[in-house]
């Protein structure tokens, strides 16, 4: 089958049905849950504000429009390398200089769904992903990891999202060792249903925050408060994260969307 045909394939799957896409984005607007910082370190990234401009009277008769306030990393939304110091030197580590090619890749989605109802503070390890792969495949350079843990169903309240109390947030993520086997493995990067890439109680970890640390380290990229894992296969689907071309952006909000076989 040359390029054309799988292309052809694919345009009459998506317009039959056969192929399904999945929204794996939350709705982004004022009551988006935010990451909250520690005073000492930096102000936390302000509310989403959307102020409109015109609405189809005297400012604008026949149309409609706003303008937004909000942070490159606010809701479902894309690491790109200068997000960390890690990753800092990168030519091509800021969301404009990313290769597009790289915004549509295989998805591997691991669900840790009920060991995170049954402890916030999970941590998906390197066995624990290699359990997985000798149930379900390796895991192939450039493809996302994705860690499906059902925290977005917490998408409606930024108390019980952040999930934190008088010893910091609780919510699942990697452990060090995880992304260090990801890495190895040269995946394209790493996603969460939670506020960020890291879990809550990473700043302890060694390195502090993971995810973050060696991820962008090795040029790769973040996916956070992502939905509807849940509604993606195991291996399958086919997962599109295009942020913003922002100049110099650390990150961007996005569309996320996961193309998988009907049923």
């Amino acid at each position: 089958m040359t390029p054309q045909d799988t292309l052809a394939t694919l345009a009459t799957s998506l317009l039959d049905g056969s192929v399904k896409v999945i929204d794996c984005a939350a709705p982004l607007g004022p009551d988006t849950p935010l990451l909250k910082l520690p005073p000492e370190l930096a102000d936390d990234t302000p509310k989403i504000e959307i102020h409109q401009i015109s609405r189809y009277g005297d400012r604008g008769p026949w149309w409609a429009w706003n303008w937004l306030k909000l942070g490159e990393h606010s809701g479902t939304h894309y690491d790109a390398p200068h997000h960390w110091i890690t990753g800092k030197d990168y030519a091509d580590g800021s969301v404009d200089t990313i290769d597009p090619q790289l915004f549509v890749a295989p998805a591997n989605v691991i669900d840790c769904s009920a060991e995170a109802a049954e402890n916030a503070d999970f941590l998906l390890t390197a066995e624990g992903v290699k359990a997985w792969e000798a149930e379900h495949g390796e895991i192939k350079e450039g493809e996302w990891v994705l860690m499906r843990t059902d925290w977005d169903k917490f998408n409606g309240s930024e108390d019980s999202f952040l999930n934190a109390d008088e010893t910091g947030p609780h919510t699942p993520g990697p452990s060090p060792d995880c992304i260090e086997y990801l890495m190895e493995k040269k995946a394209l990067g790493w996603g969460t249903q939670c506020i960020g890439t890291d879990a809550g109680m990473a700043a302890g970890f060694e390195p502090p925050f993971p995810a973050h640390n060696l991820l962008h380290k090795h040029n790769r990229y973040g996916l956070a408060s992502l939905t509807n894992l849940d509604k993606l296969p195991a291996k399958g689907a086919i997962f599109v994260a295009a942020p913003l071309k922002i100049v110099a952006g650390t990150g961007s909000p996005i569309r996320a969307l996961a193309l998988v076989p009907a049923g």
